[in-house]
């Protein structure tokens, strides 16, 4: 069970009661004579995310007030007890009340909980929950051990977290659950056909490889997840300005998000045959880099001219889409933070996916909807594909021009999977610039719980 929550003390759990400006009244009349006296001397609005501790009669805390937003709100968050935990005093709580959302308001406890303290410690006070009734703490718990994955992960600088580390990371995890495990290093790339993986990382001096670890059944149906692990992102040749730099050791995060959903699924032993692929390479500026209109053979055969060395992602998941169809998956999904294009499109918050299957999307909508892990579709729009055009080669990576960023990117990457697959691109950020309930600032697993609630349905 994860560690914010504590099943043990249920009877002595400090009741929270959730208040919205409309049902503010109504609760406060039930309030004991006492309790109502101490909000309104203490002036309380029911504002989201407004808490107040109420008196117990021997001194201690009797209760809390927390606000939400009405339940009709356009603003609604359900994730707002996600902001609990940084505001209560240390003890053991239990939800009086239900929030609009039980479950996700008991997940969001768990998410707000999170601190990275690998490199300094936290202060924050023992704050507990005991799960409510009806809630599965266990799946919840489990989701959010793989949230905590991707986010140490992403989190952790690049000094720390290149492609050797990564590789590990994954290898435990691979070996946690009994996964076969393999990684192809530096020139092994060259000499297993993966000339891409290869030239973005061949110029840093930490080698270049290829994760890959498969669990599961092989009579169940395939999954593959393919997730980018630039584990840091200079731009190449086509250097970023520094601002552009500052945070690109989240670069890593379709990596990081692929392997907290690898982790929920075994974990919950899913019924699928699940392979997990991962390019890891660090894109570095040096003299033996590649550079603008360098070409290069893909792996799928098409060769690749260089527009751009900034645009790497696209490169090294095209390889390992290649690599992934050949066992032909019955779905195939990637995931990478790969353009800019997409933020400005949607912000950070929202990614955009792509796919040609109209069921896949819808189900996928559905479970980001539910599982408040927004996604938003964005299409896959062929008149655009001509742009990927080359002079001398068969594709180029990056067109010329500002416009239509991710659905190039998109399109790049579709150039490398099968017209009969059913397959899943997400344009990820993997970051949250400023703090939310239950989302901190800084590294985030996007995309992966409602990925794993979409596989759940399938394939529980």
């Amino acid at each position: 069970m994860h560690l914010a929550f504590e099943a043990e003390l249920a009877d002595k759990a400090i009741p929270i009661t959730f208040t919205t400006k409309t049902a503010w009244p109504g609760i406060k009349a039930a309030l004991s004579p006492e309790a109502r006296q101490f909000a309104e001397a203490n002036a309380f609005i029911p504002k989201p995310g407004h808490l107040l501790t109420l008196p117990s009669a021997n001194g201690g805390i009797g209760g809390v007030l927390f606000g939400l937003e009405d339940h009709m709100s356009a603003s609604r968050d359900l994730f707002r007890p996600g902001q609990l935990p940084a505001l209560l005093p240390a003890g053991t709580y239990r939800f009086a009340n239900a929030p609009h959302d039980t479950r996700l308001a008991t997940l969001a406890f768990a998410l707000g909980s999170y601190r990275f303290t690998r490199y300094r410690k936290s202060e924050l006070p023992a704050v507990k929950l005991v799960p409510p009734d009806g809630v599965d703490a266990t799946d919840i718990s489990r989701i959010a051990a793989g949230v905590t994955l991707a986010r140490d992960l992403i989190n952790t600088p690049a000094n720390d977290m290149g492609p050797e580390e990564l590789a590990k990371a994954a290898e435990g995890i691979a070996s946690r659950f009994g996964a076969m495990f393999r990684c192809i290093v530096g020139d092994d790339l060259l000499a297993k056909n993966f000339p891409l993986i290869y030239a973005v990382g061949m110029a840093s001096t930490r080698a270049p490889r290829l994760i890959d670890f498969a669990w599961g059944d092989p009579s169940h149906p395939k999954v593959t997840l393919v997730g980018k692990g630039v584990c840091f992102d200079t731009g190449g040749v086509d250097l970023k300005p520094s601002t552009g730099m500052l945070i690109m050791k989240k670069d890593m995060g379709g990596a990081a998000s692929v392997l907290a959903l690898a982790q929920m699924i075994m974990d919950a032993k899913l019924k699928v045959r699940l392979r997990v692929l991962i390019p890891a390479v660090e894109n570095s500026v040096g003299g033996n880099a590649f550079r603008p209109l360098d070409i290069f053979k893909s792996r799928k055969g098409p060769s690749v001219e260089i527009g751009n060395t900034d645009a790497e992602g696209r490169l090294v998941l095209a390889d390992a889409l290649a690599f992934a169809e050949e066992e032909k998956p019955d779905l195939l999904i990637d995931l990478g933070t790969l353009t800019g294009a997409a933020r400005v499109a949607l912000g950070p918050d929202l990614p955009p996916f792509y796919t040609r299957d109209d069921a896949l999307a819808d189900d996928v909508a559905r479970a980001a909807r539910s599982e408040n892990d927004p996604m938003w579709r964005m299409p896959l729009w062929m008149p655009y594909d001509s742009w990927l055009d080359s002079k001398t080669a068969d594709i180029n990576n990056a067109p010329g021009g500002a416009f239509a960023g991710s659905i190039t990117c998109a399109l790049f990457l579709q150039r490398f999977v099968e017209p009969a697959t059913n397959w899943l691109h997400i344009d990820i950020y993997g970051w949250t610039p400023s703090a939310k309930p239950a989302r901190p600032e800084g590294g985030e697993c996007q995309a992966a719980r409602a990925l794993y609630k979409l596989l759940g349905e399938r394939y529980g």
